[in-house]
């Protein structure tokens, strides 16, 4: 190959330094094959994160990889970012809107779920580990309470709020029917969602 590398002097005693476009080329696409390899290599080096499974009470080891944070990172901001992953307050909080809260979350990973690709979770056993453990968490986590409560709840409540508007909606909520069995199956799931906030912050951010 000729003129690889090649110097040249202008009559205004400039110097232009040129190299051929293939050894540019080249260059280009080590540096590229370099950035991807160490990118790789780093993800791989990465040892698989044990994580307690609130719903079944299991241990599961997941091996974090691009695919496995995309998901995680997305359930764990939808949880750390609602009520569902905050510690609920009997004298402060409005079931209600406990129970949009626990909607919204459902909703959203059951969309995330939904929208990994099937080709990534073959290829992935860690990436399908998680997906069931997601699906787990709407299934044997928010549904049973959302089954047994719900709407027996809101549809007392709405008229209740229309017999009694002098009334907080902390206080009348507390003249539900079978209000303390409620809360307490409330608490227990709020503490297994708050727990597997911090399993799924483990896979997000490990130490």
């Amino acid at each position: 190959m000729k003129d690889i590398f090649a110097l040249k002097l202008a009559e205004d005693w400039s110097i232009s330094f040129t190299i051929h476009p293939l050894i540019s080329v080249g260059a280009a696409v080590l540096v590229i094959a370099l950035y991807w390899w160490r990118r790789r290599s780093a993800l791989q080096d990465w040892e698989p994160v044990e994580i307690d499974v609130p719903f079944g009470g299991s241990k599961v080891k997941i091996k974090p990889n691009h695919e496995v944070l995309k998901i995680a990172h997305q359930a764990w901001a939808e949880l750390i970012t609602r009520k569902a992953g905050l510690e609920f307050d009997e004298n402060n909080d409005v079931i209600v809107e406990v129970y949009d809260s626990w909607y919204a979350v459902f909703k959203e990973i059951r969309v995330l779920i939904k929208s990994i690709p099937a080709q990534k979770l073959k290829e992935s056993a860690d990436a399908q580990k998680l997906s069931e453990i997601l699906i787990d968490t709407l299934n044997k986590g928010l549904r049973p309470h959302l089954t047994q409560w719900q709407a027996r709840f809101r549809r007392w409540y709405a008229v209740e709020m229309t017999k009694h508007p002098d009334l907080s909606p902390q206080e009348i909520q507390k003249h539900f029917i079978g209000y303390a069995e409620l809360v307490i199956d409330l608490k227990k799931v709020n503490h297994q969602m708050i727990q597997f906030s911090e399993e799924l912050r483990k896979i997000v951010r490990p130490s």
